[in-house]
C-alpha cells in the first residue's frame, strides 16, 4: 500500500518547518566561517542535490512505468526555477536572482504549502517532490542572506517577460502532450488558490496573468515599504542635520 499525503500533517509540517530553518543555519555557517570556500561548498551541495534528486525522479518513474516521454518533459514551473536558482548561485548574478525570487517564492512556495501530490512519506515521490520544491526556496533564501540580493521594481517587468515566455513555451507543449505542464490545461487536482479560478480555460488562463502580477507585487510589497521607511528616515535625519 501506498502511503496518502495528509495535507499539514506530521511529515509536511516537518518540511515546512526544515524549509524556513535551513538557509538561516546555512547562512550562520557561512557568517561564521567567513570563508567564500565555505559559501560555495553550500552552494555546489545544494545545486547537486537539486539536480541528482531531478534525475533520480526521472529514473525512477521511468523503471517503475508510471509516465511516457510526454509526461518527463522538463516544462513545470519548478523545473525552470530549478535552473534559475542553480544559475543563480553559481554565477551570482543579480538578474537570475529576480527571477528565482519571484518564481521560488511566488510560484514554487504555493506547491509546499498545498502539494498536488498523492504520495506521502517515506514514499521516494513524496521525497522527491519536496526535495526540489524546498531546495529552490532554501536556494533563494541563502541568496539574501548571505549575499544580501532584493528585488527591485524593474525586477517586476523583466520577471513579467520572462514568465510570460514560460506561458507561450509551456502552452504549446501542453497542446502537443496533452500533459498539465504549468496547471495551463486545467487547474490541479489538490486545493490551491488556482481552485478558486475560472472552469472556462480561456477565463482561467487571463486570471492566472492577474494572479501572478498579485503575487508579484505582494512580493515586492516588503521591499517598497522598507524604502519608502528608508527614504523618510533619511529625509528627517537630513532635516534635524540642518536645523543643527
Amino acid at each position: 500500500m501506498e502511503p496518502e499525503f495528509q495535507p499539514y500533517g506530521l511529515p509536511h509540517l516537518t518540511v515546512i518547518f526544515l524549509t524556513i530553518v535551513l538557509p538561516f543555519a546555512l547562512a550562520a555557517i557561512v557568517r561564521r566561517a567567513k570563508s567564500q570556500r565555505v559559501e560555495n561548498v553550500i552552494i555546489a551541495v545544494l545545486s547537486a542535490v537539486l539536480v541528482l534528486n531531478y534525475v533520480v525522479y526521472l529514473v525512477f518513474i521511468r523503471s517503475h512505468g508510471v509516465a511516457n516521454w510526454q509526461e518527463m518533459l522538463p516544462m513545470q514551473m519548478c523545473d525552470w526555477g530549478m535552473v534559475v536558482v542553480i544559475v543563480a548561485m553559481c554565477t551570482g548574478n543579480q538578474r537570475w536572482f529576480e527571477v528565482a525570487y519571484f518564481w521560488g517564492i511566488g510560484g514554487t512556495l504555493q506547491a509546499v504549502l498545498t502539494p498536488n501530490l498523492r504520495f506521502g512519506f517515506p514514499d521516494w515521490r513524496f521525497i522527491s517532490f519536496f526535495t526540489s520544491h524546498c531546495g529552490i526556496i532554501i536556494g533563494v533564501i541563502f541568496l539574501m542572506l548571505t549575499r544580501r540580493y532584493r528585488p527591485y521594481p524593474m525586477s517586476i517587468v523583466r520577471v513579467w517577460l520572462w514568465s510570460e515566455f514560460y506561458f507561450v513555451v509551456t502552452f504549446i507543449a501542453d497542446e502537443l502532450t496533452g500533459f498539465n505542464y504549468g496547471f495551463l490545461l486545467h487547474k490541479p487536482e489538490a486545493f490551491s488558490i488556482l481552485s478558486f479560478l475560472s472552469d472556462s480555460r480561456p477565463l482561467y488562463l487571463l486570471q492566472m496573468h492577474g494572479v501572478a502580477l498579485v503575487f508579484f507585487l505582494g512580493l515586492y510589497a516588503p521591499f517598497a515599504i522598507y524604502d519608502l521607511w528608508k527614504g523618510k528616515s533619511l529625509k528627517n535625519a537630513g532635516k534635524q542635520e540642518a536645523a543643527l
